[in-house]
């Protein structure tokens, strides 16, 4: 009998995910690498960084409340909900 796979589910958009990652809430460069964290799709964490600065997440973007409310964020998170997407491309390395 094969095992069941735990359900995994992103705290973000609330997705049935295969793998998670661990956000913290106020980025390790702001202070935050011993404070709370949030476990996110990797699509969901890839996005936050490129949307919002660290000192914007540590101030005012500091909880997933507060996330889900980022108006830089929600055509984002209107946009994934229903999608099953698993990875994006991680264009935070890219140079512009």
């Amino acid at each position: 009998m094969a095992k069941k796979q735990e359900e995994l589910i992103c705290e973000l958009c609330e997705r049935d995910v295969h793998s998670l990652s661990r956000h913290h809430l106020v980025p390790r460069e702001e202070g935050g690498r011993y404070g709370p964290t949030a476990e996110l799709c990797q699509p969901c964490h890839s996005t936050i960084h490129l949307s919002l600065s660290n000192r914007e997440l540590a101030v005012n973007f500091n909880s997933i409340p507060a996330l889900k409310q980022a108006e830089p964020l929600q055509k984002y998170l209107k946009w994934v909900k229903g999608k099953r997407i698993e990875r994006i491309s991680n264009r935070r390395s890219r140079k512009r």
